[in-house]
């Protein structure tokens, strides 16, 4: 036998099994069954919010340091998105790969920190042979597991029972109610975490600031309102067709109209315009404060650009007058500014 046949033979006996004869009732089936698993193995959590959660709870909240997550391979995946939710909801957080840190990445974690291990076994070997070292230097360690009588639990001041009664796969080996299970458990630990440490959403826009919800939380007024020359402004003696050179000039589809002392008030806008021309008004010798909308709506400076756009879309307008803390005409903004940030 040649030596590619033989390469040719392994091939053959490494390729994946034929298809079976599938229906689609089959397959709705099998994923209506892997739900149906999935979602016992949650309700089974339930029963398991206890001591070892408070503990575990109390044991993070006490941290001096960051949270460091460890896991290997499905464990390590979901460990993963358990760091990322934790640091985006409160508690500083990163992933330690437990492989990588038996060759240099241990210098990623010190004693003021806390470890979270996961293994659903809990005595995974890559994880097992980092625990001497995370107990000799003190880390206070939270295990996550399926196994209560494991060396993982057992080395942990607190254990989360993450155990289920069956897999989803079929075979019994893919990891699937056990790695949903473990998700869900973090997720619970962070929402904890999260309302106990009072984490408001401008805390959680702050670790989102690239986002649309970060521009929706942190994005002021101010900040993309027009201000200066750029404000459309007339007198109220003004005629009509003056204030409509000054809302062509500004292009925001509204002037605001200021008193002798500049004090706004009024507005208008297109609407305003087309509800005059059904009157047949003089534009050229109509003074603005009679057609205009005298204590519509504003907005001050320093509020959320979102809270103007809730004030838009409720009363149905297109632009409002901002104004300071004082009451003064500062800037306008209009909805095309709002979806130019990216608040809508």
């Amino acid at each position: 036998m040649s030596l590619f046949s033989g390469i040719s033979q392994r091939r053959d006996s490494q390729a994946p099994s034929p298809m079976t004869d599938q229906t689609a009732t089959d397959f709705r089936t099998s994923a209506l069954r892997a739900i149906r698993i999935e979602r016992d193995a949650i309700d089974a959590l339930e029963g398991r919010i206890g001591e070892q959660f408070d503990r575990a709870c109390e044991v993070i909240m006490a941290c001096k340091g960051r949270v460091v997550v460890t896991g290997m391979g499905k464990s390590g995946h979901v460990g993963n998105k358990i760091a990322a939710t934790l640091a985006s909801t409160g508690t500083p957080s990163f992933f330690v790969h437990p492989g990588e840190a038996s060759h240099g990445d241990m210098g990623m974690i010190t004693p003021q920190d806390v470890v979270i291990a996961i293994s659903n076994s809990g005595n995974t070997s890559e994880v097992v042979t980092i625990l001497p070292l995370i107990k000799r230097m003190g880390a206070p360690l939270i295990s996550m597991t399926g196994n209560a009588n494991s060396t993982l639990a057992r080395e942990a001041v607190a254990n989360l029972d993450v155990s289920v009664a069956v897999e989803a796969c079929p075979l019994g080996l893919a990891p699937t109610s056990s790695t949903t299970a473990t998700l869900v458990m973090g997720d619970a630990l962070a929402v904890a975490l999260l309302e106990a440490r009072g984490f408001s959403a401008e805390d959680f826009a702050f670790s989102h600031p690239g986002g649309s919800l970060g521009r929706r939380l942190l994005l002021k007024v101010s900040d993309i309102m027009h201000s200066g020359d750029r404000i459309p402004v007339v007198n109220e003696s003004t005629p009509l067709s003056g204030a409509l050179l000054e809302i062509s000039r500004k292009g925001l589809g509204m002037t605001t109209v200021v008193d002798d002392q500049g004090k706004l008030t009024g507005i208008f806008t297109d609407g305003d315009l087309r509800r005059t021309l059904d009157r047949s008004v003089d534009i050229h010798n109509t003074p603005i404060r009679e057609v205009m909308t005298r204590h519509g709506k504003t907005i001050e400076a320093d509020h959320l650009a979102a809270e103007a756009l809730n004030i838009m879309e409720e009363m149905k307008i297109n632009a409002l007058p901002v104004l300071d803390a004082g009451g003064a005409l500062v800037g306008a903004i209009n909805m095309h500014d709002l979806l130019r940030a990216g608040v809508i």
